[in-house]
C-alpha cells in the first residue's frame, strides 16, 4: 500500500507530454483476440487497468510483453474462452472481451466484472446487443455464459449512448453475416480510436464519432501495428491543475479538438487557453471565476470523468457554481473529502452546490475511485500546507505514475510507502 505526500500552494509550470489513453488501449487490446498472430500497439501507458487485462489475456493463452509503452501481443494460442474471475472482478473494463471471445469461439463465460465504485453502470446494453447478432445468454447471480453458432448482422438501437456497449457490439459484428448498424451510437474518440484499429486489421467499419455506426462482416482480420490515441482525460486533468495552482503549463501530443467542451467551460472560468496542432498552452493568473452550471454528459459534451477535478477548481472560484452529474448516480464521493480540505460544497442528488473558498488547506484524505482520487492531488496541489491521498491504486488504474507527471511541472509530490494503522 503507498500514499501520495503533497506540499501545495506552488504554480505548476512546464511542459508535458500526454500518455496514451487508457479508455482507447483496452477495447483495442481485446479486440486483438480477434486475429490470430502477432500484434504491436504502441502508446499504450504502464496503468493498473492495462496490466490486469495483459494478465486476463495471458490467462486465456496469449503471450504478452509490455516494455517502453509498446505492447507485443501473440494471440496464436488462444485456447480459452473462460475469464478468471479473480481478474474479472478487478476491472469493469474486462467486459470488452464479451464480443471478440465470442466472435472467437462462439461462447464466452465471465463473470459480474469490478472497477470503480461510482454508482450503477449496468451491462443489459452490452447483453441486449449481443442478443441481437445472435448470441443466447444466460445470467446467473455470479456469471453469464453467452453461446452462438453464427453472428448475424442486424439493426440495433442502444437505449444510452453507451460507450462500452458500443464497443462490444463493433468487436462481435466485425466477422458476424452481413451487416450491422448501431444507432445512437456513442460518439467518444475512443470509439474512432477502436474503428481504425479494426479497419487496419481489415474490417468494414464507418461511422464512428457520430451516432450511426455501420459494420459489414468480414470473413477474416489480420494482426497489425498500431498507435493508441492521447489520453484526453489526462490531458484535461493537466488543464484544471494549471488552473488551480494558478500556473502556466504546455500540453504536447493531444488532439484539442478532443477537448472542446473542456476547453469553453476552462474559459469561461477564465483560464487562457491556445492551441496549435497538437499543442495546448494554459495560462491562469487569477482566481477562477464561478459558472451557473456545467452539465456531464456523454461526448461531446463536458465528461463525467473530469466532473471531481472541476469541482476542485469551482470550490476555489470567486462565488457560487453548481455542478451537474447525469452519467453516473454514486459519483460525488469526493465531496467530503473536499470539504474536509475546507471546500464549501453541498450535494442534493445529482447536483453538487459549490461555494467558492479563498483556499484549501491540506489533510489526509482518501481516494474512493479514480476520478475522485486525481481530484484530490488537485486540491493538494493548490492547498495550503500537506496533503496526504490515500488509496492510491484507484489513481494508478488511469494515470501512469501521477506523481511523476507534477513532478515534471514543479510539483512537490512524493509516493511513499503507506504504514498499516495497528
Amino acid at each position: 500500500m503507498e500514499k501520495l505526500v503533497i506540499e501545495g500552494g506552488r504554480p505548476l509550470s512546464g511542459t508535458v507530454q500526454i500518455h496514451g489513453s487508457k479508455n482507447a488501449a483496452l477495447p483495442i487490446l481485446a479486440a486483438c483476440l480477434l486475429a490470430d498472430g502477432i500484434h504491436v500497439i504502441e502508446n499504450v501507458p504502464k496503468l493498473l487497468d492495462i496490466e490486469v487485462m495483459l494478465e486476463i489475456l495471458r490467462a486465456l493463452g496469449c503471450r504478452a510483453e509490455h516494455a517502453d509503452e509498446r505492447v507485443i501481443l501473440d494471440t496464436a494460442d488462444v485456447n480459452s474462452h473462460h475469464i478468471p474471475e479473480k481478474l474479472m472482478r478487478q476491472m469493469r473494463s474486462s467486459i470488452f472481451l464479451m464480443g471478440p471471445l465470442l466472435a472467437r469461439f462462439g461462447k464466452v463465460q465471465i463473470y459480474q466484472p469490478g472497477g470503480c465504485a461510482i454508482g450503477s453502470r449496468k451491462i443489459d446494453l452490452h447483453l441486449r446487443g449481443l442478443e441481437s447478432l445472435g448470441a443466447v445468454i444466460d445470467v446467473s447471480a455470479d456469471t453469464i455464459k453467452c453461446s452462438v453458432e453464427k453472428l448475424k448482422g442486424e439493426d440495433i438501437l442502444l437505449d444510452l449512448p453507451s460507450v462500452g456497449a458500443t464497443e462490444n457490439i463493433m468487436m462481435a459484428a466485425v466477422m458476424a453475416e452481413g451487416t450491422t448498424t448501431i444507432h445512437n451510437a456513442a460518439r467518444e474518440p475512443e470509439i474512432t480510436d477502436l474503428q481504425n484499429f479494426l479497419n487496419a486489421m481489415g474490417a468494414d467499419i464507418s461511422g464512428a464519432g457520430t451516432d450511426t455506426i455501420i459494420i459489414h462482416g468480414v470473413a477474416k482480420l489480420t494482426p497489425c501495428l498500431y498507435r493508441v490515441i492521447p489520453d484526453r482525460i489526462v490531458a484535461g486533468t493537466l488543464m484544471i491543475a494549471a488552473a488551480v495552482t494558478r500556473g502556466t503549463i504546455t500540453l504536447r501530443n493531444m488532439d484539442p479538438k478532443y477537448l472542446t467542451a473542456v476547453i469553453h467551460v476552462l474559459k469561461r472560468v477564465g483560464v487562457q487557453i491556445r492551441t496549435e496542432d497538437d499543442i495546448i498552452y494554459v495560462n491562469c493568473m487569477n482566481r477562477p471565476k464561478p459558472v451557473d452550471q456545467i452539465v456531464t454528459s456523454p461526448y461531446p459534451a463536458f465528461p463525467t470523468d473530469l466532473q471531481a477535478q472541476m469541482m476542485v477548481l469551482l470550490s476555489l472560484a470567486d462565488g457560487f457554481s453548481i455542478l451537474k452529474e447525469t452519467v453516473f448516480d454514486g459519483r460525488f464521493k469526493h465531496v467530503d473529502e473536499l470539504n474536509r480540505m475546507g471546500a464549501d460544497i453541498r450535494q442534493d442528488w445529482n447536483s453538487a452546490f459549490i461555494r467558492g473558498v479563498p483556499r484549501l488547506y491540506g489533510t489526509t484524505v482518501e481516494a474512493t475511485d479514480l476520478r475522485a482520487g486525481a481530484a484530490l492531488v488537485l486540491a493538494g496541489l493548490a492547498a495550503a500546507g500537506t496533503t496526504v491521498v490515500e488509496q492510491i491504486q484507484h489513481i494508478d488504474r488511469g494515470y501512469d505514475r501521477i506523481e511523476e507527471i507534477f513532478q515534471q511541472l514543479g510539483g512537490q509530490i512524493q509516493r511513499c510507502a503507506l504504514i498499516p494503522k495497528v
